[in-house]
C-alpha cells in the first residue's frame, strides 16, 4: 500500500490527529511553536522533558497516550547530537512510521521545528522506507490480530520549501520500495522474465526506451562471460536497458548498472546449504537500477541515463560451466574460471562491454559481488572502487546524501598478480586475500573507454537481523546513491 504523504503548516492551536510525532534532539526543551501544544495538553510534555523520561537520544521512544485536546498519542523519537540533521531525520521518520504501524494508527502527523527542502525530504524518505511491509506472500492473520497499515503522514512546517522536499522524496521512497519489494520476492517468482517485465512497465509508465536481449540475442553478442553463468539453468537469461532520454541530445548518457543474479546457488562451487535461501537477494544491484529509474521517471529529471542490468540464475547441472573451464568475453579476453561462485563478476563483465557502445560520460555498476566486503566493512558502508578518482569522490559524496555511506578502496596495480592465469587473460578470482579488490580489478578489465565506479553492496543491500529503521530483508541500497549521482549531475 502506497504511503500518502502531504506538508502544511504547523497550527498546534487546531492539531487535531490520532498521533503527533514530534522528533527531537537531546537536551530539548519546550519553547516556541511547542508551547502552544504543550498548554493544550495540559504540560505533559514540559514535565517528560524536565523529569528526563524522554532525554532525546538517538533512536530512543516514548509513548505518550490518552492525552486528548485534540491528539490522542504523541510519539516522542530521539534524534541525538548528529551533525546531520537530513541524516537524523531520516532515521527518525523511518522509526516513527515502524512504531506507527505497531500501535495500528492509519495517519499520523510529523513535527521536527522548521525544515529545509532536503530536510522534508529526508523526513518523507525515511516514512516510506518505515511503513514499507512485505505481506503479499502471507495469508492474512484473523481479524481479530489484524492492526491497521499506516496508510498517511502529514509533515508539519513552517517553510514553503518543504513541500518540494515532500515530492521529490515521495519519488525517491517508491524507488527504494520497488527495489526491496523485487529483492524480497523469492527465486521462483523473481526471475530474470520477471525483472524484464518490471523494467517494460517502468518504460511504459515513464516513456523509457527498453531493449531485453535473451540467450539467443547474446549468443549473436559474443557474450560467453555472462552466458557461461547461465548454461546451467534453463531459464532465459536477460541483458535489460532502459534509455531516459531527458536531456540534450549530444549529452552522452550517465550508466547505472546492476548484478541481476535472481538466485546464486554458487554452480558446481556450490554454497553451503545454511543461509543459501537469503541468495534471492544476489539481484539488489539489478533491484537497484530499477528502482532508480522509477525515480528517475517520477522526478522527470532532464538528463540522459540509461540502466542496465544482468538478469539470470546461477545453477548446477549437467550443463554448467565448471572450475577450470575457459570462456571469453564480449570484449574478445579470454577468462578462466576459479570459482563458479564468483559469477557475479562473469555476468557483469558483458554488460560493462554493452555499456560502451553508449558512450556514456560515465558508468556506476552495484552488485552484492563479495563476502570479502562484509568482512572488510561490515554492513555500514559500501565498498568503493573505480578508474577514476574524481568519480570515485562524486560517487562517494552522493552516497554520503542518501544516507548510503560508502568506503574507498584501492585498485593498485600490484593486485593485479592474484587474478593472473596461466592459460587465459585474467581468472574470475584471485582468492581469499584482498577479494573485494580483485573482484573490482575483474570488472576493470571490461570497463574499458569510460570513467566507471564500481559498489560492492554485498553488506548492506540486505540485513540478517532488524536495523530498527527496517526489518529484516532488502534495505533499498543503492537506489539513493545512483538517484543522488544523477541528481547531482543536473545542478
Amino acid at each position: 500500500m502506497t504511503l500518502a504523504l502531504s506538508a502544511r503548516a504547523a497550527d498546534f492551536g487546531a492539531l487535531d490527529t490520532p498521533l503527533l510525532v514530534l522528533a527531537l534532539p537531546s537536551g530539548s526543551s519546550i519553547d516556541g511553536a511547542l508551547e502552544v501544544l504543550d498548554r493544550r495538553l495540559g504540560g505533559v510534555l514540559r514535565r517528560t522533558l524536565e523529569r528526563r523520561d524522554f532525554r532525546g537520544a538517538r533512536d530512543e521512544t516514548l509513548h505518550l497516550s490518552s492525552t486528548g485536546a485534540g491528539v490522542e498519542r504523541i510519539l516522542l523519537v530521539g534524534i541525538g547530537k548528529s551533525e546531520d540533521r537530513a541524516a537524523s531525520l531520516r532515521r527518525a521518520g523511518a522509526i516513527a512510521a515502524r512504531q506507527t504501524s505497531k500501535l495500528g494508527v492509519r495517519r499520523l502527523t510529523f513535527f521536527a521545528g522548521a525544515l529545509s527542502e532536503t530536510e522534508a525530504e529526508a523526513v518523507t524518505v525515511g516514512l516510506i522506507a518505515g511503513s514499507w511491509d512485505f505481506k503479499e506472500l502471507k495469508t492474512p492473520p484473523p481479524a481479530e490480530d489484524q492492526r491497521d497499515p499506516l496508510e498517511e503522514a502529514v509533515i508539519l512546517t513552517t517553510t514553503p520549501a518543504a513541500e518540494r522536499g515532500v515530492a521529490t522524496g515521495r519519488a525517491i521512497g517508491e524507488g527504494h520500495s520497488l527495489a526491496r519489494r523485487l529483492g524480497m520476492l523469492p527465486g521462483n517468482v523473481c526471475t530474470p522474465d520477471y525483472l524484464a517485465d518490471t523494467a517494460r512497465e517502468i518504460g511504459q509508465r515513464y516513456g523509457m526506451t527498453v531493449t531485453v536481449l535473451g540467450r539467443a540475442e547474446m549468443e549473436r553478442e559474443r557474450m560467453g562471460s555472462f552466458l557461461c553463468v547461465a548454461q546451467g539453468t534453463p531459464q532465459d537469461p536477460k541483458l535489460i536497458v532502459l534509455e531516459h532520454r531527458k536531456g540534450p541530445a549530444n549529452a552522452k548518457p550517465i550508466g547505472l548498472v546492476g548484478k541481476g543474479l535472481c538466485f546464486d546457488s554458487g554452480g558446481i562451487s556450490i554454497k553451503p546449504a545454511q543461509g543459501m535461501e537469503w541468495m534471492k537477494f544476489d539481484m539488489c544491484g539489478g533491484a537497484g537500477v530499477l528502482g532508480a529509474m522509477e525515480t528517475i521517471g517520477r522526478l522527470n529529471l532532464p538528463v540522459n541515463v540509461v540502466g542496465l542490468v544482468g538478469a539470470t540464475t546461477n545453477m548446477p547441472s549437467g550443463t554448467a560451466v565448471k572450475p577450470g573451464d575457459v570462456v571469453q568475453a564480449s570484449n574478445g579476453k579470454y577468462v578462466e574460471i576459479i570459482n563458479t561462485d564468483a559469477e557475479g563478476r562473469l555476468v557483469l563483465a558483458d554488460v560493462l562491454v554493452y555499456a560502451a557502445r553508449f558512450k556514456p560520460a560515465a558508468v556506476i555498476d552495484a552488485a552484492t559481488l563479495t563476502g570479502a566486503c562484509v568482512i572488510a566493512l561490515g554492513h555500514t558502508a559500501t565498498g568503493v572502487m573505480g578508474n577514476d578518482d574524481e568519480l570515485v569522490q562524486e560517487v562517494l559524496d552522493a552516497a554520503k546524501r542518501a544516507g548510503e555511506p560508502g568506503w574507498p578502496l584501492p585498485l593498485w596495480d600490484d593486485y593485479k598478480e592474484l587474478i593472473k592465469s596461466d592459460v587465459a587473460d585474467v581468472k574470475n578470482s584471485g582468492g581469499r586475500p584482498a577479494g573485494t579488490i580483485t573482484a573490482a580489478l575483474f570488472l576493470k578489465e571490461f570497463a574499458d573507454g569510460y570513467p566507471w565506479v564500481h559498489l560492492d553492496i554485498a553488506g548492506t543491500a540486505y540485513t540478517e537481523s532488524d536495523l530498527g529503521t527496517v526489518p529484516r530483508g532488502p534495505t533499498g541500497v543503492p537506489v539513493g546513491t545512483f538517484v543522488e549521482f544523477v541528481r547531482g549531475r543536473t545542478r
